[in-house]
């Protein structure tokens, strides 16, 4: 064949069972070690290479441990996913059951926590233990559309045999990543899975763009609830002497004064009323407020040496060890603190982690980007970095500060660094060229 790597779009267009036959020969090659008459496409060709490390059993079964039904019912209750089922399901569910094919929405584990559709396609799902309380992630049932957009934390179509295990070739689906727009933390999936001669390309872009839907929503609510907070919050910061700052319980602003406002101040998990260092301020009195906390900036904590050294930071460790959820934990005297990061901070702090002399805002963006003309992009990014971790970061250029020691905890394997990125550092570190210090 003259084009030598598969897409959605040319699989579409061809027979169904010659598509079938192609997907099947493409599969026994790579599985054999030889090469296949046409590349798989490129997400489908990472996860495999995922599963041979892990060992995977391509004629394993899909059955696992169903969480007990207690335990199903208080992760639907404390999950954000719960505000939006509505919208999930008005986007997708009817659509789902016309066509033969079910609606399933997991956590960010890969548990399934509620599923939809069409009744015929839910018993056959049940074949698969594609059923409320099963397990979906790629370490449990290989390459699927639920686990490979958990693993790549970005929207993914499998169809036929691009499912590593072999029980799933009669089957089709296509799933998107659902974040929560306060903190950007991947809280589960939505996808739609069925019978393979329901494949369709253009299923991928409709629940891509329902999982924007409920993302929005859940914006316009967060919206609300800070609007809420400030109409508390403005008349007790109008009494306050100093400078002091009103965020809700994810570090949202919602009323300032004294100080320039921020959007946003990142708290650590533990946060609690009384006395508090935060990187972005230093010592604060906390208060609770309806719905958030008063965050009291301590002027005594500033302009003198010794309060400057008690506050310093004096270690980072970036922790990209998991698959989905990164994190940066900085501590110094004053105590610690954790940040999980964006698919897009981390990869800027690894790159900086492996160039502790710094990077200009052109060299992070070859590095990130491949095109070191989107400076403008680069900047922007870094801005909000620094606005969170200014204490361990210095500018002209790019660097973590000489004084703060920085340790990066890596996953097992080199090819499991970051999953979802492209970033060409990323890609080098990857293939055993990355540079440390």
């Amino acid at each position: 064949m003259k084009n030598t790597q598969l897409d959605m779009n040319r699989l579409a267009a061809m027979d169904a069972a010659q598509a079938t036959r192609l997907l099947h020969r493409v599969r026994e090659e790579m599985l054999a070690g030889r090469t296949p008459p046409i590349a798989p496409r490129p997400v489908i060709d990472a996860s495999w290479r995922r599963m041979f490390r892990l060992g995977l059993d391509p004629d394993q079964g899909t059955s696992s441990a169903l969480l007990r039904r207690d335990e199903l019912e208080e992760r639907r209750r404390t999950t954000v996913l719960g505000e939006v089922m509505r919208t999930l399901s008005g986007g997708l569910a009817g659509i789902a059951d016309a066509s033969m094919q079910i609606m399933v929405v997991t956590d960010e584990h890969g548990r399934v926590l509620w599923r939809q559709g069409n009744l015929a396609v839910m018993r056959q799902a049940n074949g698969i233990c594609l059923e409320e309380g099963a397990a979906w992630t790629e370490h449990t049932t290989g390459t699927n559309a639920v686990g490979t957009a958990l693993a790549m934390r970005r929207a993914v179509q499998v169809h036929s045999a691009e499912h590593y295990v072999h029980t799933l070739h009669n089957w089709t689906c296509a799933a998107a990543p659902v974040h929560d727009p306060r903190d950007q933390r991947l809280l589960g999936i939505v996808d739609v899975s069925g019978p393979a001669s329901s494949f369709h390309p253009a299923t991928l872009a409709l629940v891509r763009s329902v999982a924007q839907l409920a993302e929005a929503e859940m914006r316009e609510r967060h919206l609300r609830s800070v609007e809420r907070l400030r109409s508390v919050a403005a008349p007790i910061l109008c009494r306050v002497g100093g400078r002091a700052v009103a965020v809700d319980t994810h570090g949202w602003t919602a009323a300032v004064t004294g100080m320039a406002p921020v959007d946003r101040i990142a708290l650590p998990k533990s946060f609690r009323a009384g006395r508090v260092w935060l990187p972005s301020l230093g010592m604060c009195a906390v208060e609770p407020l309806p719905g958030g906390w008063l965050l009291r900036v301590g002027e005594e904590t500033r302009g003198t040496a010794t309060d400057a050294d008690a506050g310093a930071a004096s270690r980072v460790v970036l922790d990209l060890s998991r698959p989905r959820r990164w994190s940066v934990a900085v501590s110094g005297a004053a105590g610690s603190w954790t940040l999980e990061l964006s698919p897009r901070h981390a990869e800027l702090l690894y790159v900086l982690a492996l160039h502790r002399d710094g990077r200009t805002a052109a060299e992070l963006a070859e590095d990130v980007f491949g095109d070191r003309t989107r400076t403008v992009t680069v900047r922007a990014e870094m801005s909000r970095i620094r606005r969170n971790l200014a204490s361990v970061l210095a500018h002209r250029p790019y660097r973590f500060s000489e004084e703060v020691e920085v340790e990066v905890v890596a996953p097992a394997h080199p090819s499991d660094l970051l999953p979802h990125s492209t970033a060409p550092a990323v890609h080098a570190a990857r293939r055993g060229r990355g540079e440390t210090e």
